[in-house]
């Protein structure tokens, strides 16, 4: 990799550099020139398969529908985060800034009007994306950007600015009966490379909206706030105590200037202080911020797939299945779980995803039943059953799909039994999955198969006994995120959800020992319409027979062998 140690400069910085070493203009304008033509050589290769711009149109106009006379939506997108001293991790964009715009860049903020606005120059828009600007030298290292005319050319905005103009022209937001935003996060690093960086574009929208002057950063706040304007004076000391216990799972309370000034008072007069003055700043209390309203209308929209979003997110999902079915047939009892995740994650690539929708879940015998394992450290799969959630994300859609095979290539007479029960309550969830019934029904079809599967094995006493064997939900959505936003009331035609039941057996289970670590998980992702549940991911084989088949077939990584690196 290359280490570029002044990349933080300025480009003016780096052009005096520049003309200091070569003592002409035109050498600043050639080398420029051949910046560029790099920049855009490489940038051509790139798919052209994302969402079309009509598409992130659209979707501002049903969400601009959806919103009030006078008010206005203000959307950032996510940060750069830094993975270790000068490198940071690779960029992935906020799932809802890309739906509603198709910018896949870092600093940047869209503005959604209700109505109209004019300019100074009487120019009429209904929207602002402001972007980060065009910088040659910048994108020679990091990429190309679109700046502002690619802004209007490729995503199709009228209107389009520098995101430094957010901040020295800030928008009038105290004009507007209601300023819609979302809940804002504590990771926005200052690196101080940019002189708009999302760190920047927040805190200028905090104190231009008047965020600053009031405590709404936290719901959790404003109801603590309540909380001590009504204490009665006999518990002041009580509740200074237990809030002083809370700080550290709610870290927001230590940072409210009102709350840690009651925690910090010594006696029971100056709480008494810091009561009435925070009942004066409830009473006074106005802002026109609204922090429900975009994940509510968006989890709404987004739950109820297009056209274009179906053909992308079944791509994804095929690309998933194919995965597992390539690493059935390779499979082998001598591999490690990471070497088993590198196969799938191999056929991503080869397909062309971009990455994985999720950090990918490999883990064999009793590592299955760690719900969220990623560490697939184990050097040899040997007998034990492998449990493989992964998914891979194409053109910014994720598939979470999981198969559960045997190392070996045959199921023991306990994994049978286990995986059988599974299938069984995954075929019934399935089935259920249809338009108007309620998003659990799955699930209480699922939990009920599974009772009476462990009960008939006698890993449980009764079909109503309390376990943890089950420890889990059947479903959720799928989309842009692997957890896609949702109402999570009734199915709806055309949106997309997993079915995904599991029985794990942890070592130390008080049941037999020869269940013991056991772990099945079987995930599909199913389309919702109203014809009935299409398993997008059916490709991938879930019968006992079917894995076993598959396993049995040969794989062209066979003979792919590496040298040893042991002397």
């Amino acid at each position: 990799m290359l280490i570029f140690s002044f990349i933080s400069m300025r480009y003016s910085i780096f052009g005096s550099f520049y003309l200091k070493l070569e003592g002409r203009m035109i050498g600043r304008l050639v080398v420029i020139g051949f910046l560029f033509s790099i920049v855009y050589t490489a940038q051509a290769q790139m798919s052209k398969e994302y969402l079309s711009a009509e598409f992130h149109k659209d979707r501002r106009e049903v969400l601009r529908a959806k919103m009030p006379k006078n008010s206005v939506a203000v959307l950032f997108s996510n940060p750069v985060r830094n993975r270790a001293n000068d490198v940071d991790y690779v960029f992935h964009q906020d799932p809802n800034f890309y739906y509603l715009t198709g910018y896949r860049e870092p600093n940047a903020v869209l503005v959604l009007f209700s109505e109209n606005q004019k300019d100074a120059s009487g120019s009429c828009f209904n929207e602002v994306l402001y972007v980060q600007k065009k910088d040659p030298l910048r994108e020679l290292w990091d990429g190309k950007r679109l700046g502002i005319e690619g802004v209007k050319t490729e995503l199709g905005f009228s209107v389009a600015k520098n995101a430094e103009e957010f901040i020295k022209n800030a928008v009038d937001f105290k004009k507007f009966d209601n300023v819609y935003v979302e809940e804002f996060s504590d990771d926005y690093r200052n690196s101080l490379v940019n002189e708009a960086e999302v760190f920047d574009l927040v805190t200028s929208f905090k104190e231009s909206s008047g965020f600053n002057k009031m405590s709404i950063e936290s719901p959790n706040v404003k109801y603590v706030h309540q909380i001590i304007a009504n204490v009665p004076d006999a518990q002041l000391e009580e509740v200074a105590k237990n809030l002083a216990l809370s700080f550290k799972k709610y870290p927001e309370f230590k940072k409210d200037q009102l709350i840690s000034e009651y925690v910090d008072a010594k006696t029971d007069d100056l709480r008494k202080k810091v009561k009435h003055k925070i009942k004066i700043e409830i009473a006074t209390r106005k802002t026109n911020l609204d922090f429900k309203f975009l994940p509510t209308q968006l989890a709404d929209m987004r739950e109820v797939k297009t056209k274009e979003e179906i053909k992308l997110l079944t791509k994804a999902i095929r690309i998933s299945a194919i995965g597992q079915i390539e690493v059935m047939k390779a499979m082998k009892p001598h591999m490690s779980e990471s070497e088993i995740q590198g196969i799938h994650e191999f056929v991503y690539k080869k397909y062309g995803a971009e990455y994985e929708g999720y950090p990918s879940i490999v883990g064999a015998g009793n590592n299955g039943c760690i719900l969220h394992y990623i560490e697939n450290s184990k050097k040899k799969v040997g007998k034990d059953l492998v449990l493989m959630d992964l998914g891979a994300e194409y053109r910014g859609y994720t598939a979470d799909v999981t198969r559960t095979i045997p190392a070996n290539g045959k199921f023991s007479p306990e994994q049978k039994a286990i995986y059988q029960i599974v299938l069984k309550a995954q075929n019934a969830g399935i089935e259920v999955s249809k338009v108007g019934n309620n998003f659990w029904e799955p699930g209480a079809k699922a939990k009920k198969i599974i009772n009476q599967g462990l009960f008939e094995l006698g890993i449980i006493k009764s079909v109503d006994e309390s376990h943890g064997y089950f420890p889990h939900g059947t479903s959720h959505y799928l989309g842009l995120d692997v957890h896609d936003p949702g109402n999570y009331r009734q199915f709806r035609h055309n949106s997309v959800i997993t079915v995904e039941p599991g029985i794990y057996i942890p070592e130390g289970s008080p049941c037999d020992k020869k269940w013991w670590g056991i772990a099945v998980r079987i995930e599909d992702d199913i389309l919702i319409t109203n014809e009935g549940p299409v398993n997008l991911s059916e490709e991938a084989p879930r019968t006992v027979k079917d894995i076993e088949d598959m396993m049995a077939r040969k794989s062209v990584l066979d003979e792919f062998i590496l040298p040893s690196l042991d002397d």
